[in-house]
């Protein structure tokens, strides 16, 4: 697939997630419908590698590095955004995670020496200036409190979380290391430790039979984690951390469009900013990447 086409399917199937995760929520407990996600995602990622005779072996300490990038990446953030929507609106979350992209690019600057044109800089700085416009309403009617404190602090620490696993990634990657079975492997360290945290919060390790929780679940496995991951890893593999982690600017504004589809979202002058703040920051990094 060519870079473009990597983008645009982390894009739409991580926008379109953000739907589908609602209906995941009632009878299970946030962690454990993380677990049993990436579980499932694991067994599919692993399964497939095992049919299609790759190598499953790795080293001692290639396994500490996945488990690593597991406990980062399909584990702390997952259940760090989960709880921080308990306390705050989706739309502030999603402005939070949207700083990602500034992570990436400080990430690799710190750990890799990775230096970043101005104009890459620009284009995020653009990007999450417009998923702030999305939002503002919701951000304007925020009051300082304990709650909304909470809130903030577990959706940043679910942010530093999913950069530092980005980190991860870039060095296996750089060590040659299969996408594939990577992801295989670090989803399945990755569920295991959400399913220890589950264990120690006292939460029940139940199961909703429903089609409802049943479909989303199966979506969000197979698109939401195999699909979009290898997708994403992927791209970030060959455009850098930095530059691949602009997409989650990008999928607020697919999520609002199924939401406008879906849950009649009313259109104002905010949102019709933000969606041309993102899209020009779009333009303005994924030119870059080209050159």
């Amino acid at each position: 697939m060519s870079d473009l086409a990597l983008y645009a399917a982390t894009v739409l199937i991580w926008g379109s997630t953000w739907f589908v995760i609602t209906l995941q929520l009632g009878v299970v407990p946030p962690a454990v419908s993380v677990m049993w996600r990436f579980l499932a995602a694991a067994l599919i990622l692993l399964g497939f590698a095992l049919l299609r005779g790759l190598p499953l072996r790795f080293s001692r300490r290639d396994h500490q590095w996945m488990a690593l990038q597991g406990l980062l990446l399909f584990c702390l953030n997952y259940v760090g955004f989960y709880i921080s929507e308990q306390y705050l609106a989706s739309g502030l979350v999603a402005v939070i995670c949207s700083m990602l992209t500034i992570g990436n690019i400080v990430g690799m600057r710190v750990f890799f020496k990775v230096r970043t044109h101005a104009l890459n800089l620009l284009g995020a700085l653009i990007g999450v200036a417009g998923v702030v416009a999305l939002f503002w309403p919701e951000l304007r009617a925020l009051s300082a409190t304990t709650t909304t404190a909470t809130g903030v602090a577990w959706a940043l620490g679910a942010t530093a979380s999913a950069s530092l696993g980005n980190m991860v990634a870039s060095r296996n990657q750089s060590r040659h290391l299969p996408v594939l079975q990577v992801n295989g492997w670090s989803m399945l360290y990755g569920a295991v430790i959400t399913a220890a945290a589950a264990a120690a919060l006292g939460q029940r390790f139940t199961f909703d039979w429903s089609w409802r929780y049943v479909s989303s679940l199966a979506y969000l496995a197979v698109f939401g984690s195999v699909l979009a991951f290898g997708a994403y890893l992927t791209l970030m593999k060959r455009i850098g951390a930095g530059r691949a982690g602009y997409s989650m600017v990008a999928i607020p504004v697919v999520a609002l469009l199924i939401s406008t589809w879906l849950e009649h979202l009313h259109w104002t002058t905010n949102l019709w900013t933000g969606v041309a703040l993102c899209l020009a920051g779009n333009v303005l990094v994924l030119r870059r990447s080209r050159a």
